[in-house]
């Protein structure tokens, strides 16, 4: 077999088991998702998750790494459709936020993941963010936008912020009235940062 048909079938594989991870973690939690009954509905072996992955461990890594950015995009775009860069660095984190009313995410990415994986402030796609957040900050610093601080503790200080709220709405008996506080109370925070005009 060519080693391009191989990579392609691995990665096939891959694809199959992340895709199954997710409606089994989506629907009946991490714990509960049986390893065999996940295989069997991608159509593959216990075997062919070990090697992909090293363990169930390993696969939700996975399936957070494809949550964690389909996240970002979503929250870029909200970023995107802003009128200002200032007003789209609020709405890039009130989007955050707001994503932990989605089901999946709230079930995989707020709740599970930080029970099996640790705090989420460590995990691999927050750095990624966390370097996104602080260009942000040192763009709209030479801007005169904001307050001339560290951008990186600026960066440290509104992730984690957001993180924090969207892991309140994600535990909370009623999201939606949580999200309407977080989100209020974020954009209060983050507007610290905002210089007066002069």
């Amino acid at each position: 077999m060519a080693a391009g048909q191989r990579a392609r079938m691995m990665e096939e594989t891959r694809a199959k088991l992340i895709r199954a991870a997710r409606t089994a973690f989506a629907e009946q939690g991490y714990a509960a998702a049986s390893m065999d009954e996940l295989t069997a509905a991608a159509g593959l072996t216990r075997g062919a998750l070990y090697h992909n992955f090293g363990d169930k461990k390993g696969l939700l890594r996975a399936v957070i790494e494809q949550l964690d950015a389909e996240m970002v995009a979503k929250a870029r775009a909200a970023r995107d459709r802003a009128e200002t860069p200032w007003l789209g660095f609020l709405e890039e984190g009130a989007a955050y936020i707001e994503l932990a009313l989605e089901p999946e995410i709230q079930r995989i990415m707020l709740l599970d993941g930080p029970a099996v994986l640790g705090d989420p402030s460590q995990w691999p796609g927050q750095n990624a963010c966390l370097r996104t957040t602080t260009e942000t900050i040192e763009a709209l610093i030479a801007a005169g936008t904001v307050w001339p601080v560290d951008a990186e503790a600026a960066a440290r200080l509104v992730n984690g912020a957001a993180l924090n709220a969207a892991l309140w709405v994600a535990a909370s008996e009623d999201p939606p009235a949580v999200l309407a506080k977080a989100v209020e109370a974020f954009r209060c925070l983050a507007s610290g940062l905002l210089k007066p005009r002069e």
